[in-house]
């Protein structure tokens, strides 16, 4: 059988025209650089940001053009308001009026807030986004013990590893394995310690280098997010890459977070990289939770003496010159790395432990706050 090739899924593409388009989406310069892996092929179709939720029937359109390729077998597909350099996306027409129900369009230049409807997932109560400014604070293991500590609380939960290059949760969690695919290409979740659980670390191989670009990385979380069986959660925890980059502003612009926690470590430049991920929160007017303080102290296993060795106090002292909750202090422990490593979080492995109820103390205060504020849908993600 003849590879795929970039050349005949542009020539396919040539084939697809908007509702209101002088041409095809080839020809405009809508199509993003094509990427074919393992035949199956990711791009991105440049449209203005406020007419991305008219124009999804094109995306769908485009993703069962190419699926009908032979030899294809998968796509994902995106609708991105992201512009090649050099070129832009065509202006729509003129439309007759506003729908009935009051989408407005906004004919000036992109808003660099979050578009006012986004769609939620069914099923889900609220989404909350675990970020920080940096690598290396602790992030992915204060999302997993917060999920866990959020379920031992009584609540329903799942937890969403959107860490595209680096994900961590099938080893923090102990899951091996693949998941299954239903019907309509829908992914079920694995799932540990009674919460569900999506990660592109069981869908590639541990140490495969995720060569993608930003639609494509983009592309590949609201699938994660939006093709998986989540059932019914009271809540998704949505492990955030580190920094605040395409994947951040892809998961705040474009889902209808609850909320976000912010995790830090209490030495200065910690912190002036989560004052970059509070400032990329506010900017898309995702309301912050508050933060977290990790690595906060170091209890030593043998004396029990404290030492502060990053300093101490930092995050508390950055919470309130901003005016954000501060959620808890979580010491740097022995016990909470090598449960990690196991893949058997504190909070569930050292249930009674000092730890495990610093983290149920912190997910009590992160579902006051998300129950304090108006209630939102959750994000989904879809892989082939």
């Amino acid at each position: 059988m003849t590879e795929l090739s970039r050349d005949q899924v542009i020539e396919a593409l040539k084939g697809i025209r908007g509702p209101d388009l002088d041409g095809n989406i080839v020809d405009l310069g809508m199509v993003s650089d094509v990427f074919i892996s393992d035949a199956k092929v990711y791009f991105s179709i440049n449209v203005p940001a406020e007419r991305a939720q008219a124009l999804e029937p094109l995306r769908q359109a485009a993703e069962r053009t190419v699926k009908a390729l032979p030899g294809v077998k998968g796509a994902v597909v995106s609708l991105t308001a992201e512009r090649k350099q050099g070129s832009a996306p065509p202006p729509p027409r003129p439309q007759p009026s506003a729908p009935a129900h009051g989408h407005a369009h906004n004919h000036g230049p992109a808003p660099s807030g979050p578009q006012r409807t986004k769609a939620g997932v069914p099923g889900i109560d609220a989404i909350i986004a675990v970020a920080s400014g940096k690598g290396g604070v602790g992030k992915s293991t204060t999302a997993v013990n917060l999920a866990l500590a959020l379920k031992a609380n009584g609540l329903r939960v799942g937890i969403l590893d959107a860490d595209v290059y680096g994900p961590s949760m099938p080893r923090l969690l102990g899951i091996t394995g693949r998941p299954q695919q239903i019907e309509n290409r829908i992914i079920v979740p694995m799932e540990n310690y009674g919460i569900k659980v999506m990660s592109m670390g069981f869908l590639v191989d541990e140490g495969t280098a995720m060569i993608w670009r930003g639609p494509m990385v983009q592309s590949a979380l609201m699938q994660m997010l939006r093709e998986v069986a989540w059932g019914d959660l009271d809540v998704l925890v949505v492990d955030m890459p580190p920094g605040t980059g395409d994947a951040q502003l892809t998961m705040a612009q474009q889902v209808p977070l609850s909320g976000a926690v912010i995790v830090s470590t209490p030495q200065d430049l910690a912190l002036i990289d989560a004052r970059k991920g509070l400032n990329m929160f506010n900017k898309v007017e995702v309301p912050v939770l508050g933060i977290v303080e990790n690595m906060s102290y170091f209890i030593a296993p043998d004396t029990g003496n404290r030492y502060d060795i990053f300093g101490h106090g930092g995050a508390r002292t950055e919470a309130e010159t901003i005016g954000v909750p501060f959620l808890g202090e979580v010491p740097l422990t022995i016990s909470i790395r090598e449960t990690s490593d196991a893949g058997t979080p504190v909070v569930v492995s050292e249930p009674d432990g000092p730890q495990a109820k610093i983290y149920r103390d912190i997910a009590t205060k992160v579902w006051e706050q998300v129950k304090a504020r108006s209630g939102r849908a959750a994000p989904s993600i879809v892989f082939e």
